[in-house]
């Protein structure tokens, strides 16, 4: 399972939770956990997925608007979910947080040697030159990656991708599921136990 989202416009980074959700890799989980947020209200700012260091379990990345939902409810209602493993609020963490982006620009012959001096300094990667057009490939937080696109903006941009945010505790610790689930949690699934958030909507919802 492997697919990302993200939005063009994002709150001040101080409003921003993230949250990390092992999930088991099954079908239909990524339309679960976005279902889930859409009922509730919650403004997803990006979600990232893909595979975990363990085989069968997903990593999710969600950057949540706190605005629009406390962190402590985020969590409690991802845990409801039956393919839910383990989530971590990363907010207050020392966190490596790291997103990348692909952009196409408008070239020629008289402005390609500016869009690569502007690539050198935010040391981001040509991965593709055309006779009209160069593709830059760029990894960084999501301020490095938006003063790069506003520099390319006067040249034309011809296409953005985005990747979201994905993230990692610095040090030992870990969002692994190697850890004990914890006790707060354990008592959480003793009384409800997880559970498919409603019906599956359809592809058209």
């Amino acid at each position: 399972m492997s697919t990302t989202t993200t939005n063009g416009s994002k709150p001040a980074p101080h409003t921003q939770h993230t949250v990390v959700a092992i999930v088991e890799d099954k079908p239909g989980v990524l339309m679960r956990v976005s279902s889930l947020f859409r009922r509730r209200g919650f403004n997803i700012e990006s979600l990232t997925v893909g595979h975990s260091e363990v085989e069968g379990l997903s990593r999710i990345t969600l950057v949540v608007d706190g605005e629009s939902a406390p962190v402590e409810q985020v969590e409690k209602q991802l845990y409801k979910l039956i393919d839910v493993v383990k989530v971590s609020d990363l907010s207050n963490e020392d966190m490596v947080a790291r997103e990348i982006a692909l952009i196409k620009i408008r070239a020629n012959n008289v402005n390609r040697h500016e869009l690569l001096d502007i690539a050198t300094v935010f040391r981001a990667d040509v991965v593709d030159i055309a006779t009209n057009s160069i593709i830059l490939q760029v990894v960084g937080d999501e301020d490095k990656i938006d003063g790069l696109i506003k520099m390319c903006e006067p040249y034309g941009i011809r296409e953005l991708t985005r990747t979201g945010r994905i993230a990692m505790v610095r040090g030992t610790k870990t969002t692994t599921v190697h850890e004990a689930e914890p006790e707060k949690i354990a008592r959480l699934h003793a009384s409800q136990g997880r559970r498919v958030e409603g019906e599956l909507p359809f592809a058209s919802d």
